[in-house]
């Protein structure tokens, strides 16, 4: 039996009553169906590089953490401290959003950044690292150097990843698990090399799959413990990227939802009669949203509706723009980030969710209005495929404003039984794929296999 599979049969049967803890559900783990291969995991803890063999201590590392878009990560941190392994939470620079959320305000507390507006910290570091090991700690800097294309930045991972093995060292933890396949891992992958710690990552999608060769995605799986995917279509591209020998140690490990979306009583069903349709995005080019806008100009004349963009970012100028020459002011409301809970009630006021996106790797957005009961519109590009279909929402070709038009009109026509019937599908397949318990279970036993 592979090591993993292992590991998730022996604590399957030691703590199987508890993987529910808080909340109730029903559904089936579901898998991608491959044989789970053991994993090769690289530097081993010894004391001559300050590590102890400790309990299960984990570090994570996000290039931007917490961030509103970015509350998977938290659902997945806090379902493996309920497995009961002791995460540490690091980021490259802490964000410039202020929360409302009071559970992001209390990660926020927990979570060390690297680069924190003292660069004496990170001189300091840089330091204690030559003074320490300073043939590991000269290797690193040239390779950090050779690899990265610009000297500042080579020197800046560089710099991070001293003050990311020192943190390391004194709280005795000798894994680091990374969200995002570009430059927290190449600071984590430089870690690894100044300590005796290994890393791993999840990687998303599309940057990382925009950039394989000059973000040395090839060179990152090959020095990884272990890499996920978000989807079988994610693990594909990590697949195209790397070499055959390496395929073994890559596996699909799919985001989770929070909790509070998996309330059987959040799935209010009234808000099926609404005649509101909603977008959860960021507003950059990536996810079409001027597609959006104007496909709701072209259903305008016939149909009534309301639709609300929650989201922000450096496409909002166009958007106001756009929205305001196409005579939608009444129509569109650009709300900005909500926090987690405001998601929820929204999505559950609203008919269905619609994101017309045009690179992704499978958004979480899809899976908490699915868990709601609500279907959704949105295209058959990446991993979404693997979740949505004709049972539970309208996929349809990217960039296209007819077709989006049509799924839309198709929304605001279909009967409540219908809306329904593919919100039950929806709710169906969420639990059984992306439920925070079931899924931090596959990604502890990856874990454990690096301690």
């Amino acid at each position: 039996m592979p090591l993993t599979s292992a590991l998730l049969h022996k604590r399957a049967g030691q703590d199987g009553d508890k993987m529910l803890t808080g909340f109730q559900t029903t559904g089936q783990a579901t898998t991608s169906g491959m044989k789970r291969p053991s994993i090769a995991v690289s530097a081993r803890a010894d004391e001559s590089d300050g590590i102890s063999p400790t309990s299960r201590k984990v570090a994570y590392l996000v290039n931007v953490y917490p961030k509103v878009s970015h509350s998977f990560i938290r659902t997945e941190i806090m379902a493996l401290e309920r497995l009961g392994i002791d995460v540490s939470r690091f980021t490259i620079r802490r964000t410039p959003e202020s929360f409302s959320d009071a559970e992001d305000r209390a990660e926020a507390a927990r979570t060390t950044a690297l680069l924190d507006g003292n660069w004496w910290l990170l001189a300091g570091a840089v330091l204690r690292s030559f003074l320490k090991r300073p043939g590991k700690t000269c290797s690193a800097l040239v390779r950090s150097l050779r690899k990265t294309e610009s000297r500042v930045r080579a020197i800046a991972y560089f710099a991070e990843a001293t003050m990311l093995a020192e943190q390391m060292e004194r709280r005795n933890i000798r894994h680091v698990h990374v969200h995002f396949g570009t430059n927290p891992v190449a600071v984590a992958r430089l870690a690894a090399r100044l300590s005796a710690i290994s890393y791993s990552f999840t990687a998303h999608g599309p940057d990382e799959f925009d950039a394989p060769l000059l973000l040395d995605l090839p060179g990152k799986i090959a020095d990884a413990a272990f890499v996920a995917g978000v989807s079988s279509f994610g693990r594909s591209q990590l697949m195209r990227w790397s070499d055959p020998a390496h395929w073994d140690r890559i596996q699909v490990v799919r985001c989770a939802v929070a909790p509070h979306f998996l309330q059987e009583e959040a799935t209010d069903p009234a808000g099926l009669e609404s005649r509101t349709l909603t977008c959860v995005a960021r507003l950059s080019a990536q996810k079409g949203l001027p597609l959006l806008v104007a496909a709701a100009a072209r259903i305008a004349g016939s149909h009534d509706f309301t639709i609300d963009i929650i989201g922000d970012g450096d496409g909002r100028a166009v958007l106001e723009e756009q929205i305001e020459r196409l005579n939608l002011t009444h129509r569109i409301r650009l709300l900005g980030w909500r926090s987690s809970e405001d998601v929820r009630k929204l999505l559950a006021a609203s008919r269905a969710l619609v994101l017309p996106s045009f690179a992704e790797g499978l958004p979480v957005v899809l899976m908490e209005a699915l868990a709601l009961g609500r279907p959704v519109v949105s295209t058959a590009i990446a991993g979404i495929p693997e979740l949505v279909d004709n049972e539970n929402g309208w996929l349809i070709p990217a960039g296209s404003v007819d077709e989006l038009a049509e799924a839309m009109k198709a929304v605001l026509d279909a009967p409540r039984d219908q809306l329904e019937a593919m919100g039950r599908t929806g709710r169906a397949r969420v639990l059984a794929a992306h439920h925070p318990d079931i899924n931090a279970r596959e990604l502890a036993a990856l874990l454990d296999a690096c301690l």
